[in-house]
């Protein structure tokens, strides 16, 4: 949509330069064409690849930026934050762009077979308050997963950071998951919105996957499951956010074993064993 975007040769890719500088160059923006515009083409041939190989196996997501989080990439995170405040109307229009260009391309994922994995970072109640999460990002998110679930998928959500003043709200926008950050509880996670959707999370993906050793990854994967597995909605084991690029295969392995070892249907004696193991997890 014209920003400029930096892709490392081995690590994650990332923003170097919004579309515009201000709210008055937001006319001469356009909603992105998923099959023509930038990378997105080589993303959707890539999960066309995925699903042909494994599709028939496991699930497979594409991953899509929400409205929000895209207009923080056109005008950039600070301006958009202040434009909150002192222009609250450029920045509807900037979701609105934003939620056009996420619609196109989430109908283009399902297309390839593939499920849309909704992330919204600039959501974070870290970085906005509930209030301008409810005013600027809930009405173009609650949009977009509608047209995900009128194409017959479900939604998982992943907003970094801390998000427990916003669950509910999440759960009122149709989220059918929400992917919990290590900064939040499962525990009051599931207290609070258990009972409307599941809940993913959150083995921490620096300190833990990435720094720590596999023992530490199945001690994690042992306490989260701990908290979480008997939530009323389901839980799934993940890290709490994305992973670092170097991130040791033999901890992702980790992560699966450990999660085979517990089992489904999970049960008292299953994670009874967990403090037999790791007598110091809770």
């Amino acid at each position: 949509m014209g920003a400029t975007v930096c892709y490392p040769e081995d690590e994650t890719a990332y923003l170097d330069a919004p579309a515009i500088a201000s709210s008055g160059d937001i006319d001469r923006l356009e909603p992105a064409d998923p099959c023509r515009d930038g990378n997105l083409p080589q993303h959707l041939e890539a999960m066309r690849r995925v699903v042909s190989e494994v599709g028939a196996e496991v699930p497979v997501t594409g991953a899509l930026t929400c409205p929000f989080t895209t207009a923080s990439f056109l005008v950039g995170a600070e301006n958009l934050v202040r434009m909150t405040i002192k222009d609250p109307e450029a920045v509807h229009r900037l979701c609105r762009i934003a939620l056009e260009s996420a619609i196109r391309y989430a109908e283009a994922i399902i297309d390839t077979g593939c499920t849309p994995s909704l992330t919204d970072p600039m959501s974070s109640t870290t970085i906005v308050g509930p209030r301008q999460f409810r005013e600027f990002s809930f009405p173009y998110l609650k949009q977009l997963i509608d047209v995900i679930h009128r194409r017959g998928k479900s939604v998982t959500l992943h907003i970094c950071g801390k998000t427990d003043k916003i669950w509910e709200a999440m759960a009122d926008a149709g989220a059918d998951c929400i992917s919990i950050d290590n900064d939040a509880s499962l525990v009051s996670a599931k207290t609070a919105v258990g009972q409307r959707l599941r809940l993913m999370g959150n083995v921490k993906p620096s300190e833990i996957m990435l720094q720590g050793t596999p023992a530490d990854v199945r001690r994690a994967v042992f306490d989260c499951v701990g908290q979480a597995w008997d939530s009323p909605k389901g839980y799934i084991v993940a890290s709490g956010c994305s992973l670092p690029t170097e991130t040791p295969f033999a901890n992702i392995r980790a992560m699966m074993d450990a999660v085979a070892e517990i089992g489904w249907p999970v049960t008292p004696d299953a994670l009874a064993k967990r403090h037999e193991a790791y007598p110091d997890v809770r």
